[in-house]
This record gives C-alpha cells, sequence and structure tokens, in this order.
C-alpha cells in the first residue's frame, strides 16, 4: 500500500486565527511607523541639503542599538514574559517619537538632535526584537509555526518596504513632523492590541539563570555549531551589505540627479513597495517551484541589476520601472531568510539566535549605511548605486559555491534523553558548577570508521545543544573503548540538555551512535573539585664566610 502524501501546509492558515492576525496587524503597523520616522529624518537632512553620509547616518543611527542590545534581549526574552517585554517597549517608544515630533514642530530639530532619537528609538526596537519574534509563535500550535514565521518575518519586511512608500506619499502634504506623530501612535496601537492578548508564560522560571552568563553564550554556540543557521547568516551579508545602497541613498539620488520633490521621492519608495507587496503574494508560489537557494540566487540577480539600472536612469518612469522587480527582490531574500531560521530554530533558543540573526542583519544595515555614503561622497551617487550593483552580483554568484542547507530536518520539540540523577557533593546540592561527563563505547575494529563519522555528528549535537568543550578518547589498554568526554557550564545547563534542549533530531544521532557500539556505559558524571593552594616554602639564606 502506498503512503499518502502529506498535505501541503497552507501559509495563510495563522492569519484565520482572530488572536494572530490582530497582534500580526498591529506589529505590521508599529513597523510601517518606524520605517516611516527612518524616511522622515532622511528627508528632512535632504531639505536641508546635508551631505549623502550624513543622510546615511539616519539608517546607522537606527540599526546600531541592535549591535549593542539585541544580544542580552535574546536572552531575556528566552525567560521572561514576552508580552510585558514588548508593552514595556512600546510604551517607551511612543514617549520618545512623541518628544521628537513635538520638537520637530516646533523647528528645534539640529541634524544631531535627530540623530540622537533616532538612536533611542533604535535601542527600543533591539530590545523588542527577539521578545516579538518568540511571541508571536506562543500563539500558534506548532503545526502553524512554520506559517507562523514566515508571516512574522513577512510582516517585518514588508514593513521595511512599504513604510518608506508610505512616508514618501505623506511627507509632502503632512510634513516631517507628521511623519513622527504617526509613528508614536503606530506604537500606542500595537501597546493595545497587546494588552488585548493574553500572557505568555517565562520559559523558565528562575530569573536568576535568564541573566547568567551561560544563558547568554547558549544562544552563540548554538549559532556557531548549526552549519544551517551559519550558511544562513553568511548569504544575509553578502546580500545585504551590497543591496542597502537603496535604502540609504536613494533619497538624495532623487533629488540631485533626478530633480523630484517629496512628493517624488515618495513615488519611487511606492513603486519599491508595490513590488515588495507582490513579492508577499508571490512568495508561497515561488517557494513550490524554487529551492531556497534558486531563489536567493535569482533575487540577488535581479536586485543586483535593478542597482545597476538605477545609475543610469534619467526620468521617475525609468526609475519606477527598475525598483518594481528590485521591491520583489528585496521581501523574497530578507523575508524569506528569516523565515528558514525561524522555522528551523528550536523553541529553547528561539529568541536568543534570533536576536544573533538581528544583529548580523542590522550590522550590515548600519555598517553598509555608513559606508555606502562615504562612498557617495567620494566618486558620486550613481558610481555608488552601480558599484553595489556589481558587488551585489559578484556575490550571487559566489553564493552558488555556498547552497544554503536543509532546514527541514524533522520536528524541533524538545524530548527527555534519559534518566538523570540527582548530583550532589558532601551533602549539598550544586546546580550551578562546571561538570564533565564521560560515557565509554565497545566498538570493535570492522565498525569504527562508521563509528567516528557518526560521532562527528555527535560531537556537534552536543555543542549545539549547550556543552563547552567535547573529545573522544581511545582506552590505551583496549583498543575497542572508545571514551566520549565534554563539559557543561553547569548543572542546570546540563539538565537542560537532558530536557529542553535536545530535538528529536538530535535523539536520533545519538541513538545511531550507539547502534554502531557493542555496548554503552551509562554516562558518568564528574564534578570539578577546588584543590588549596599547598603552603609556600620558607627559604633561609646561610651566611658563609666572616
Amino acid at each position: 500500500m502506498t503512503a499518502s502524501t502529506p498535505p501541503t501546509p497552507d501559509p495563510w492558515a495563522p492569519l484565520r486565527r482572530p488572536t494572530f492576525r490582530f497582534v500580526w496587524i498591529a506589529a505590521f503597523v508599529a513597523n510601517l511607523g518606524t520605517w516611516m520616522q527612518t524616511v522622515g529624518g532622511q528627508w528632512l537632512l535632504v531639505e536641508r541639503h546635508s551631505s549623502s553620509l550624513l543622510i546615511s547616518l539616519v539608517q546607522s543611527a537606527s540599526s546600531l542599538p541592535v549591535l549593542l542590545l539585541v544580544i542580552p534581549a535574546g536572552v531575556v526574552a528566552d525567560f521572561f514574559d514576552r508580552r510585558r517585554l514588548l508593552l514595556v517597549a512600546q510604551c517607551v517608544q511612543a514617549v520618545v517619537a512623541g518628544a521628537l515630533a513635538l520638537l520637530t514642530a516646533a523647528g528645534r530639530t539640529s541634524p544631531e538632535v535627530l540623530l540622537l532619537f533616532t538612536f533611542l528609538l533604535g535601542c527600543g526596537a533591539a530590545a523588542q526584537l527577539p521578545a516579538y519574534q518568540s511571541f508571536i509563535s506562543d500563539l500558534l500550535p506548532r503545526t502553524e509555526l512554520g506559517a507562523g514565521a514566515s508571516l512574522s518575518s513577512l510582516g517585518v519586511n514588508l514593513a521595511r518596504a512599504v513604510g518608506p512608500a508610505v512616508a514618501g506619499l505623506l511627507v509632502a502634504p503632512l510634513g516631517v513632523a507628521w511623519l513622527f506623530t504617526l509613528n508614536a501612535l503606530s506604537f500606542l496601537l500595537f501597546a493595545g492590541a497587546l494588552l488585548a492578548t493574553r500572557s505568555t508564560q517565562p520559559a523558565t522560571a528562575p530569573a536568576a539563570r535568564a541573566v547568567s552568563w551561560s544563558s547568554l553564550e547558549a544562544g552563540g554556540r548554538y549559532v556557531r555549531h548549526s552549519p544551517a543557521v551559519r550558511r544562513i547568516l553568511l548569504r544575509l551579508v553578502l546580500f545585504a551589505v551590497p543591496a542597502n545602497v537603496l535604502w540609504a541613498l536613494l533619497a538624495p539620488l532623487a533629488e540631485s540627479r533626478l530633480g523630484l520633490s517629496a512628493t517624488g521621492y515618495g513615488v519611487l519608495l511606492g513603486a519599491a513597495g508595490v513590488g515588495a507587496v507582490a513579492g508577499a503574494v508571490l512568495m508561497p508560489r515561488l517557494r513550490t517551484r524554487l529551492s531556497a537557494s534558486q531563489l536567493l540566487t535569482a533575487s540577488g540577480a535581479v536586485y543586483g541589476a535593478g542597482l545597476i539600472g538605477l545609475a543610469f536612469v534619467r526620468t521617475t518612469a525609468e526609475a519606477v520601472v527598475v525598483l518594481l522587480p528590485v521591491g520583489v527582490a528585496w521581501i523574497a531574500v530578507i523575508a524569506g531568510l528569516n523565515a528558514s531560521t525561524q522555522a528551523f530554530l528550536p523553541d529553547w533558543v528561539r529568541a536568543r539566535a534570533l536576536a544573533i540573526y538581528q544583529m548580523v542583519l542590522f550590522a550590515s544595515f548600519a555598517g553598509s549605511a555608513a559606508a555606502w555614503g562615504a562612498v557617495a561622497n567620494g566618486i558620486g551617487l550613481t558610481r555608488s548605486f552601480g558599484l553595489a550593483g556589481v558587488l551585489l552580483l559578484a556575490t550571487t554568484v559566489a553564493g552558488l559555491w555556498l547552497p544554503l542547507r536543509r532546514t527541514d530536518i524533522g520536528d524541533r520539540t524538545a524530548v527527555t534523553t534519559g534518566f538523570l540523577p540527582e548530583v550532589t557533593a558532601l551533602g549539598a546540592v550544586i546546580p550551578n558548577d562546571p561538570l564533565e561527563v564521560v560515557v565509554r563505547y565497545r566498538v570493535p575494529p570492522e565498525r569504527q570508521a562508521a563509528f567516528l563519522e557518526a560521532v562527528g555528528e555527535l560531537r556537534t549535537s552536543r555543542l549545539r545543544s549547550g556543552s563547552t568543550q567535547w573529545a573522544l578518547l581511545r582506552d590505551a589498554v583496549a583498543d575497542d573503548v572508545l571514551v566520549e568526554r565534554y563539559r557543561v557550564a553547569s548543572w542546570a545547563d546540563h539538565r537542560d540538555q537532558h530536557d529542553r534542549r535536545t530535538t528529536p533530531f538530535d535523539q536520533e544521532v545519538l541513538q545511531r551512535v550507539g547502534a554502531l557500539a557493542d555496548s554503552v556505559s551509562p554516562a558518568e558524571h564528574l564534578l570539578f573539585v577546588v584543590v588549596p593552594h599547598a603552603p609556600r616554602h620558607v627559604r633561609t639564606r646561610t651566611r658563609t664566610g666572616a
């Protein structure tokens, strides 16, 4: 009897759930406001005939805080109530955006003041990013997490494309101060949506563990030992650095090259936004026809060609024609990579690993925006766009030798791997001291080659789930005995390895290694012992002579 093909998951199913839909729409509006804020700040400087470098620093100021705050924010989001964290972030950002709107309306916003307030708003965005992406998953059953991750990513990145377009169309009739006001109101709307949703529980109870150094390191260790996530981050940087010239320098290009006013600039941003919306609609169909790597390559080629085209356009109509496919390519890459990352990550580390993803993304934005501004000051705007396009085509071709790895490797739900004894030392439970775990395998010589290949995957699994060191040793007397030793930062981390951090995929690796051995010893758990220093020997000198 032939097994039936499982039905294809509906990519829009989460939007049929009222709570998810309400929060998703409110977050989308808040993200629209954020990008309206960025465009308003850039156009304020354009009107004052500021340099390309100063204009590009608006985006750098909004992206830089992510480098400083998003990693600790990811740790906090994995251990505390995400809904409350998001509420606090929205209220703080609403106050900051409202104050900037008042200063701008009063004519008191200098470039220095603008960059300072932009930086403060970026701090709020950095604090909420990991919490939002994890919170949105809390609103769905596990069967819809993949679709929810895709929609979450789509909402964030669609706002990144559409927000500037809306701002460009509104800045002329309303003025920059009203854009800042709308941004403040968008944060209040999101806060209201959060108040109407149920609260989520922290991933684990003790708050002290949330701020521990081992918790902070866990996300980094997971990414470092996850080839699939590392490859996603590499391809993200290769795309984002040259591609970001569009968002950093389109405003001065529109004003100096095409002679456009704020309305004309809005038309250009609107073209990119329409392309992004079209890309969002086409994404589910494109994913069924193209692999993730093929979609990334095609989008990079289209975007790179579009940047080169912008270097040669002479009319608004030509620029609009170029920007439509560029918008499609932008949403396909940024939303696609983000969704793949979210769907791949297990629950226990999702917020921390997504924080690293966001840090890499915004580092690319912050650094490249300032760099392209400096390049434009040196060689001109049109040459900068042409150079960025050539660079993006080059990185896209190089990416053919760096394809994305599989992220559909099964269920990411945590499983318990086995019995874990109560650990005591001198009668007291030791929850936070480092320990080593020792497992002995008896493997006949004819199976040792296969065992060594399989144990390489086990090494990656151990390190990804929290081990800090790993080694395999051979018994000097019995050459069929191989000894696995790995170190864990604390007993609490090791308990998490058993109860929260091991996925069915990791368990399958462990079972495959065990099947190649004739016998596997019970794990030995060794705690480190502090040995007091030996007393110093007192040296004496003997005088010789008279």
